[in-house]
């Protein structure tokens, strides 16, 4: 079952999937007029600032605030991928490869943009009288329902990557690195994870938001300040990492010694497609959770569901990038090009990790495991969202404990269980999320567009000129 596996994700991820997303991005950048460039410093002050109090705060409908959202949508956003991916793209691809995830980040907030806005238009209320959104309500209620089948279909995939790449897959990564660290058994790393786990998912959206807007800052703060610390100690080495980045992102890698080298195609490949895995841009996931924001139009929620993928691949990957480039971990060949001696067989998280002890010692080593945690975590509370959004739709609102108990079992069985066939099935997952997702998007960019416009011509300023109400 795994060698069928590989090969279907060797085809689902393959340059046509690639260039369905970079291609859907660049579409809609084009269509938005590249809102994403224009707009960028007014998404942050909306999702970073509280709003003023005026006539269209009584309109606004929603579970939680447009922070809370985006904190959420982080928690499940910011993960071990932004520390083992960006050191996977970067030992495949060469320095160029994070120069092609800029790129993709920077079009995939377009993609981010025009799903959370989709999400907010099209969500409903559930019998619990909380909203749900996400690709299959505006695949079903944009499209019609004759292209409902594709709605399940990304409600069934969805459902079914939350078990394995958003929860068995990251409480294995943390069990791994709770042994490795702090010499603690895995079944005793599982157990706490399951609880932990029941306690918050059986809050609700209310405690699982407040819960990522706790976790989010703390873990933001410790995994970037220490690759600020490490950037700082190595300001010389600042301008001659950018300088590798963009000299790769159009040169091969040369070889050297037993070195055979890295081809641009590498470096697009891996910084596409580690971009994507980073920030999600694209799956659809992110709109899953925009449609429970509190606001009075749909553009608000978009525009911070948007700085998401900014943070994530601008920001985050960044970092580390620049963590790895500039202590030369990133060289395959241990110290050929860069001249710092290191084991090249180390990859992903071990190498980021490596890394961090290198520049900084244990505490570096230490920086890494407490991220590893507080990253896998905030992963598992915050992708049970999408899951359970998906399991809704699924089953009319119905059997939402089982699904939960389900995701605890999951999260504890993942700390102890051999993965290699869960990471597959679970990259199958995110691919067939993905395709019904960008049909969508691709099929209602009018609405997309009429939306935008109306906001921006029409609602925002009339908003303007309206009196501020005197805070009580």
């Amino acid at each position: 079952m795994l060698d069928v596996l590989d090969k279907i994700n060797s085809f689902l991820w393959g340059t046509p999937s690639l260039v369905l997303l970079f291609g859907t991005g660049l579409f809609l950048t084009f269509m938005l007029k590249g809102l994403q460039f224009r707009k960028l410093l007014y998404a942050f002050k909306l999702a970073f600032t509280k709003e003023e109090p005026s006539s269209s705060a009584d309109k606004s409908e929603g579970d939680i605030s447009n922070f809370k959202t985006l904190m959420t949508a982080l928690s499940a956003t910011i993960g071990n991928g932004n520390i083992a991916g960006v050191a996977t793209a970067l030992t495949i691809g060469g320095p160029g490869a994070i120069f092609w995830m800029w790129v993709v980040g920077l079009l995939g907030m377009a993609t981010k943009y025009a799903e959370a806005l989709l999400a907010m238009k099209y969500r409903v209320k559930n019998k619990n009288g909380e909203y749900s959104g996400g690709p299959m309500y505006y695949v079903e209620k944009g499209l019609g329902s004759k292209w409902k089948w594709l709605a399940v279909a990304f409600a069934l995939f969805g459902a079914f990557a939350a078990l394995g790449i958003g929860n068995s897959v990251q409480s294995n990564t943390i069990a791994d690195v709770m042994t490795s660290s702090f010499q603690i058994n895995n079944l005793v790393t599982g157990i706490v994870l399951a609880v932990l786990t029941g306690l918050i998912i059986f809050g609700g959206i209310q405690r699982i938001s407040t819960v990522a807007s706790f976790f989010v800052p703390i873990m933001a703060f410790l995994y970037i300040g220490g690759s600020l610390i490490i950037i700082v100690l190595n300001y010389d080495m600042i301008i001659p990492a950018f300088e590798m980045i963009f000299h790769y992102a159009f040169n091969p890698v040369a070889a050297a010694g037993g070195f055979t080298g890295i081809i641009i195609s590498e470096a697009i490949r891996s910084g596409v497609s580690r971009g994507i895995f980073s920030n999600e841009a694209g799956l659809g996931t992110a709109a899953l959770i925009a449609g429970n924001a509190k606001t009075d139009h749909p553009v608000k929620q978009a525009l911070v569901a948007m700085t998401g993928t900014f943070i994530v691949t601008i920001i985050v990957c960044t970092m580390t990038g620049l963590v790895l480039l500039i202590t030369g971990f990133w060289d395959p060949t241990g110290g050929a090009i860069s001249g710092v001696e290191h084991a090249p067989s180390l990859d992903g998280g071990a190498l980021t990790s490596a890394a961090f002890g290198h520049a900084l010692g244990v505490a570096g080593e230490y920086i890494v495991s407490f991220s590893v945690i507080f990253f896998g975590f905030s992963t598992i509370v915050g992708w049970y969202m999408y899951g359970e959004k998906c399991f809704e739709y699924l089953t009319n609102y119905r059997f939402a404990n089982s699904y939960r108990l389900i995701y605890i079992l999951a999260t504890g069985l993942g700390a102890v269980a051999n993965l290699e066939l869960v990471w597959a099935f679970a990259d199958m997952s995110n691919a067939l999320m993905m395709i019904p997702n960008l049909i969508a998007l691709i099929l209602l960019y009018k609405v997309i567009v009429r939306e935008t416009n109306h906001y921006f011509n029409e609602y925002l300023p009339m908003m303007q000129a309206q009196p501020r109400k005197k805070a009580s």
